[in-house]
């Protein structure tokens, strides 16, 4: 009997003792799971004035306060002080889009736009998209989307704004070099589609290859077009990167596999002073690394075109770049998704040429400029890849 009751006394004692265990693991999980102030704060940084905004909004305002909102703005404000256009903050509604865009399943006008010098800017209308039918050019300004002026929004609110589904119309204000007036276009959406790359044979005896993007699979299916390159009269080679927005890193690192020898420099990601540096190298067959080859470039040219050209003519003594200064896109972002379905895109790093070049805001400037006007797109002429073929001659 009373080896029982110390049996029973001893298995209360190890409850207990198991359940301040357990309590204690789960207030540590949990303590961890919330986020914590920012620590390391210099000295006149005074966090309580949020706290302040936040009471008299509580106790002065007289409208309806939607909290969750509030919380959404205070995180858009805070990534917007950075003064960086490509670091954003989306609510889990702007996530979802976000999501689509880069999966390349959306509606819209097809083209991609960008910030530059503060102004609202397209960097490329994509081929055979309602924007390039309906004549848009890279380098043109956004002034108005419908009635909203871009100088009060941010160029990811601006894609949200133009985006819509198929067959309904936006009409983008527009300003473009050499105007003395804006100009409304009024384009109807559709579903976008863009091919990765074409090729044809001109003059001859030239393989002239347009690399429309850098999306997922461009690298495989090029590898099928490769064998017939080399079975064709080809002596020569017209790489053509404009109007190309970029894409995805790999895929550009496998193109400049197939120009450049395997082990050359492709690219050099640098996370800023004092956080190091990555090196993307080409791992490719080099299989047409032997031909003549010049690069066409223009202000639509950005991102992973512009590594891929800055690749090309680091690395070889044969290639030139033909045309306009490219766009000068070299920021690297990381989507880091957050609580509640939002997501955060911050600039993690920045690209450097193999020569160690910065690219971004800088761009590429081409061995050879050729200007290409409005009034050469509209007679459907092409200098720049004239001067690209009288070059390769």
């Amino acid at each position: 009997m009373k080896k029982t009751f110390l049996l029973k006394i001893l298995f209360l004692i190890l409850a207990v003792i198991g359940g301040v265990l357990i309590f204690s693991f789960g207030y540590k999980y949990g303590y961890d799971q919330i986020p914590k102030p920012p620590t390391g704060l210099p000295d006149n940084v005074d966090l309580t004035l949020l706290w302040d905004v936040w009471n008299k909004i509580e106790q002065k305002y007289s409208g309806n306060i939607d909290y969750q909102k509030m919380i959404y703005g205070a995180a858009a404000g805070m990534v917007s002080g950075l003064g960086d256009p490509y670091t954003t903050f989306f609510n889990p509604d702007d996530s979802q889009i976000f999501k689509e865009d880069i999966a390349g399943s959306f509606e819209g006008v097809g083209m991609e736009i960008g910030e530059k010098n503060g102004e609202l800017t397209i960097v490329s209308p994509l081929e055979g998209s309602p924007a390039q039918k309906a004549g848009l050019l890279p380098g043109d300004k956004i002034i108005k989307i419908d009635d909203t002026f871009s100088q009060d929004i941010t160029a990811d609110k601006a894609v949200k704004l133009i985006r819509g589904a198929k067959g309904t119309v936006v009409n983008l204000t527009i300003l473009r070099e050499g105007w003395n007036d804006t100009k409304i276009f009024e384009i109807t959406r559709d579903v976008i589609k863009i091919p990765n790359f074409q090729w044809e044979i001109v003059n001859g005896d030239i393989a002239k290859i347009k690399v429309y993007q850098f999306s997922s699979g461009l690298d495989a299916d090029f590898s099928k077009i490769v064998p017939k390159i080399l079975e064709s009269p080809a002596k020569k080679i017209i790489l053509d990167l404009r109007n190309n927005p970029g894409g995805l890193l790999y895929e550009a690192q496998l193109m400049a596999g197939w120009f450049i020898q395997k082990g050359d420099m492709v690219t050099i990601e640098s996370f800023g002073e004092g956080k190091g540096e990555q090196e993307y190298r080409a791992t490719g067959s080099g299989a047409l690394a032997g031909y003549p080859t010049v690069v066409l470039i223009n202000q639509g040219s950005a991102s992973g075109a512009e590594i891929l050209a800055a690749a090309l003519r680091d690395n070889r003594d044969n290639v030139k770049l033909i045309g306009e200064k490219s766009f000068g896109k070299g920021s690297v972002q990381e989507p880091i998704d957050l609580r509640g379905g939002s997501l955060l895109k911050i600039t993690v790093a920045h690209w450097l040429t193999p020569a160690r070049k910065m690219i971004n805001e800088i761009g590429l400037s081409p061995d050879i400029e050729v200007k290409i006007t409005e009034e050469d797109y509209n007679a459907n002429k092409d200098p720049q890849l004239d001067r690209a073929i009288q070059e390769l001659k």
